[in-house]
């Protein structure tokens, strides 16, 4: 089940809102110009390729390009292993993500399995989406925002861009990302 998980940006030991209800993490994310949506879980092999992952949600990728005109799609795939090279592989690709970060492109992202927190920062305020599987997020372009996939990631998600150029993003100078609770602590908190 999908939590969202609302602060004043200034006070993350202050929670504004703490909720599992679908309808209500609908209406406070479409407050904010952002979309969530559930697909049905599609069952997939250990560690799926990009086309396996595609194929599998054929139908409902295709439909989210035809209605927003997305002209790239991928998928990508993360499953813990036990070696340091994939332990420094996991750590290296968190690390690029925690920062608070913009793209001139909407993010739109489907949790094929596992799971992962997107933050953002809008308004005076972080929302954390714990996006679980199932789970359609779809962010506006220019939306300040970081994720967090957590120190041992788990996920498979379907990533969906306007442009052949795919993850491109614009840093901010000062994040208060490193403030707020992590992927970790959030989920070990459930």
């Amino acid at each position: 089940m999908t939590l969202l998980t609302v602060w004043p940006d200034t006070d993350p030991a202050t929670v504004l809102t703490r909720t599992e209800d679908p309808a209500e993490i609908t209406a406070v994310l479409s407050g904010i110009g952002v979309r969530l949506t559930r697909w049905t879980v599609v069952d997939l092999p250990a560690k799926p390729t990009s086309d396996e992952v595609l194929a599998a949600y054929r139908a409902e990728v295709d439909a989210v390009i035809a209605a927003e005109g997305y002209i790239h799609v991928d998928a990508v795939s993360i499953t813990p292993e036990d070696t340091p090279q994939w332990r420094e592989q996991a750590a290296a690709a968190r690390q690029k993500f925690l920062s608070e970060h913009t793209h001139d492109d909407d993010e739109d992202r489907y949790f094929a399995r596992g799971s992962g927190i997107f933050y953002l920062h809008v308004d005076g305020k972080v929302h954390a989406v714990l996006c679980e599987a199932g789970d359609l997020l779809s962010v506006p372009a220019k939306t300040t925002h970081w994720f967090d996939m957590g120190t041992t990631p788990d996920y498979v998600s379907i990533r969906f861009f306007h442009d052949d150029d795919g993850w491109v993003a614009s840093f901010l100078e000062e994040s208060v990302a490193h403030r707020f609770p992590t992927f970790d602590e959030i989920t070990a908190a459930r």
